[in-house]
């Protein structure tokens, strides 16, 4: 376990603070670039060519990341945490690099994937470094540390790429990463000390990583592209689907036969796991629906350039942290449970208006409902994952952190499909691929309506998460299998 522990002082100031302020900036690297290339792929396109392939930029970053994450959780069980997050913020390097001295698209995709793969260590180990080294009590408010950088990223990423673009070289949007990296990865090495795991290291299960990897590669991939790369009744769409649906049968069959899986399925039985994962997948739909389409209503409906739409969109990202990090205030005194009811009423309050946006609504409402939104996703998601790593013992602990990043990024995928779906069958395409038409407004309060129900089941599952009592007995269970398993190593 990690020496650097026991401290009362929270955040960058007592002596886990440089392990925390690594972790920021490797969390800013990830957050940055899921923004800051946005802005730049039309000068892009003009200086490598392949205006058809931009799309890739994007979707073999995100698959990339998602289908990496659940693999990086549990390896960091079995490896260390130190030593994936170093493997991560050196894949995020190299790919970087490459991106940045790219002499065609298909070498700036292949930068990307590098990127994505570093990216979907960062994010899980992050959290499951956070959960080693602070208390529950403690736990919130750096999360809230963590939160800030994706809220600070959203405004400053599309800003940095379009001055990048404009006034040096597009290039440098990647090259911006290598300083961040380094200074990530020496505080991490100078800092972060742990100690080595008790018992026989566990076997990797690497025929069932390959076909998590692969199934999931595949079921991401038609959730993304079906319905508008091809269709969704297309021999690819129905081919694709169909060997996901093997591989991924495939790998739960072997993971219940054998003894160290890559990934144990049953953790999602006990209840506190399993109904964190459902509430972050359907965060997943939640948020990036709401990312997706806020700014589409706000230019295609309201008239408003991209600028004001961001604004607009930001304020999701600013209720997030400013909730998140005073969420330990409250489940300390009321309990995870009735916190995250709270946070997914307040969700459903700020979806359900969404439903009452019109053609002539202001954008100050849109930014208020969107700042409502995050205010209850910080009440939401934050303590959820909390309890799902409290009730783990710590050989297990990346790998439920693991399990509920790829439930939302899987929730997001879904997200995008259904509501693109809904976009896509009431409008017509701009000639820069943006929706338009009479039916805009019309697809926009289905895509509402989607999205409150989800907030809505969100509010179900957060009342079906155990009381504290009910999470205790799963964690003592948890910790006595852990001992049961050493005593028998």
């Amino acid at each position: 376990m990690p020496t650097a522990t026991a401290p009362s002082a929270v955040g960058l100031r007592s002596e886990r603070g440089p392990i925390l302020l690594s972790l920021m900036l490797a969390t800013a690297l990830v957050a940055l670039d899921a923004t800051i290339i946005a802005t730049a792929s039309a000068v892009i396109t003009r200086d490598l060519g392949g205006f058809d392939q931009v799309p890739w930029l994007f979707s073999t970053y995100l698959l990339a990341q998602a289908v990496s994450t659940p693999l990086y959780g549990r390896l960091a069980d079995i490896f260390g945490r130190k030593r994936l997050m170093l493997v991560g913020v050196g894949l995020f390097f190299v790919g970087s690099v490459l991106c940045g001295f790219a002499w065609s698209m298909s070498a700036l995709i292949a930068g990307r994937v590098l990127q994505g793969l570093g990216a979907g260590a960062v994010m899980p180990v992050s959290l499951t470094i956070v959960s080693d080294i602070y208390t529950i009590e403690e736990r919130a408010k750096t999360q809230g540390y963590l939160a800030s950088v994706w809220a600070i990223s959203s405004v400053v990423g599309p800003t940095l790429g379009g001055v990048f673009s404009e006034f040096v070289s597009w290039r440098w949007i990647f090259f911006i990463n290598v300083p961040l990296c380094v200074a990530a990865a020496w505080m991490l090495l100078r800092r972060y000390h742990e100690s080595a795991l008790d018992g026989e290291r566990e076997p990797v299960d690497y025929a069932g990583a390959v076909l998590l990897a692969g199934g999931s590669t595949l079921l991401l991939l038609g959730l993304l592209e079906s319905g508008s790369t091809w269709a969704w009744d297309s021999p690819a769409s129905i081919g694709i689907f169909g060997v996901a649906a093997l591989l991924l049968a495939s790998f739960f069959a072997r993971s219940r036969r054998t003894p160290h899986p890559i990934l144990d399925v049953t953790i999602l039985r006990r209840r506190v796991v399993g109904t964190s994962t459902t509430v972050s997948l359907l965060v997943g739909v939640i948020v990036l629906g709401l990312a997706t389409y806020i700014p589409i209503y706000a230019q295609g409906v309201l008239g408003f350039g991209p600028l004001v739409a961001g604004f607009a969109l930001a304020a999701l990202t600013l209720g997030w942290p400013l909730s998140a990090s005073n969420a330990g205030r409250l489940y300390l005194r009321i309990g995870f449970r009735l916190t995250a009811t709270i946070g997914a009423t307040v969700v459903l309050t700020g979806t359900s208006l969404a439903l009452l946006l019109g053609p002539e609504s202001p954008i100050v409402g849109v930014a208020a409902l969107c700042f409502v939104v995050g205010v209850g996703m910080g009440l939401t998601a934050v303590p959820t994952l909390i309890a799902a790593q409290s009730s783990a013992r710590f050989t297990e602990r990346g790998a439920v952190t693991g399990t509920n990043m790829f439930a939302r990024s899987l929730g997001s995928a879904v997200g995008v499909a259904v509501c693109g779906a809904i976009v896509n069958a009431h409008t017509t395409l701009a000639a820069d691929g943006t929706p338009e038409g009479p039916g805009l407004m019309t697809a926009m309060h289905i895509v509402f309506i989607v999205i409150s129900s989800c907030a809505a089941a969100l509010l179900v599952w957060a009342t079906l998460m155990p009381a504290d009592r009910a999470a205790a007995r799963e964690r003592r269970a948890a910790l006595r299998a852990g001992t049961a398993e050493r005593q028998e190593a």
